[in-house]
């Protein structure tokens, strides 16, 4: 009876009851997996706190002690669907007390690179997780590269995380033997957003979506910033410095801290709240505590629908309370994008 629940156990849990140089040897042996459209790169397997940000790559996202991660197989690949095509994305697999799910994770804005922070928080849970640059190299605010790259552009839209997801759990049913038992997909902003056209384009792609803060309806989205530009700040001065964010917020606060019956310094209902920025205008010059005309303007497009030049309105204008995340806005002297 003993032996065949041993037998059992085995069969189940693969990896999850291998000693370290068995998972070891089968991670490498990834290498030679043959997968359509992809290469795999690299197949290592990475001893318990031993991983450390790859020096090609600049670091992305928030703090991570990767010393307090267990022992994983780590596997890089590209996957090149079209000739204008080079999808990297990297699946971390935990070398025992794997929890026999898989999860995808997303990035943010236009960003082109893996987050390993994302990476690490999910094997630190027991998933085997994956991510990707989503067929190209940029930072958050940088859109250039789509210039003259229809193919990199489709790629960013949808087709780099279903192929990251497809491969990904091929990648994970070899390792371990058995497919995952579900598939999640976890990211925020931009990662949200991919979520929302993963569970649009693929329903069958994952069995659970967490879409946090989802960058939807990119198009209009990103026409707004455009239109944000044309319409505020097409006047002298129109800038408004990042350090007075600040003060526009605590000002919104103040007039419609009430607005709910409870004043807890939360804004409960933007939507009934009416806050015009001019309250802050300056009486004599500029200061750090005050708004100019031109910043007041500025402010209150953005509160401000965007419309088309027939009137119809395209995206919504921010709610007051939202003065603090105003940074990525191109609304602040100095920023290019």
């Amino acid at each position: 009876m003993s032996i065949v629940r041993i037998f059992i156990v085995f069969i189940v849990c693969g990896v999850t009851s291998m000693g370290f140089n068995a998972a070891a040897q089968q991670c490498h042996q990834l290498a030679s997996l043959k997968l359509p459209d992809t290469k795999i790169v690299m197949a290592e397997s990475v001893q318990a706190g031993a991983f450390t940000w790859p020096g090609d790559s600049t670091p992305i996202g928030p703090p991570v002690d990767f010393k307090t991660l267990p022992a994983f197989c780590r596997v890089t690949a590209v996957a090149k669907p079209t000739s204008d095509s080079e999808i990297k994305f990297e699946v971390w697999m935990p070398e025992s007390k794997w929890n026999g799910k898989f999860e995808g994770t997303g990035n943010g804005g236009w960003l082109g690179a893996i987050i390993y922070p994302a990476l690490a928080e999910g094997l630190r849970r027991g998933y085997a997780v994956a991510n990707t640059d989503t067929g190209h190299v940029s930072g958050v605010m940088d859109a250039s590269w789509t210039l003259g790259h229809p193919e990199k552009i489709v790629d960013f839209g949808y087709r780099a995380v279903h192929l990251m997801t497809v491969q990904a759990e091929a990648i994970v049913t070899a390792f371990y033997k058995r497919s995952p038992a579900y598939s999640y997909w976890n990211g925020c902003s931009s990662g949200g957003k991919q979520g929302l056209k993963e569970a649009q384009r693929f329903p069958e792609d994952y069995n659970g979506i967490v879409a946090g803060a989802p960058a939807n309806y990119w198009t209009h989205l990103t026409a707004a910033t455009v239109w944000l530009g044309l319409q505020a700040l097409n006047r002298e001065g129109s800038y408004i410095p990042k350090e007075k964010f600040s003060l526009i917020h605590k000002a919104a606060v103040e007039s419609c801290d009430s607005v709910g019956g409870i004043r807890d310094g939360v804004i409960d209902n933007p939507k009934k709240c009416h806050f015009d920025p001019k309250v802050l205008q300056c009486q004599g010059s500029d200061a750090p505590n005050c708004l100019t005309a031109a910043q007041v303007e500025t402010a209150r497009k953005v509160y401000a629908p965007a419309t088309a030049p027939h009137g119809t309105q395209f995206f919504p204008g921010f709610e007051p309370g939202s003065e603090l995340g105003w940074g990525f806005l191109c609304i602040t002297a100095g920023r290019t994008h």
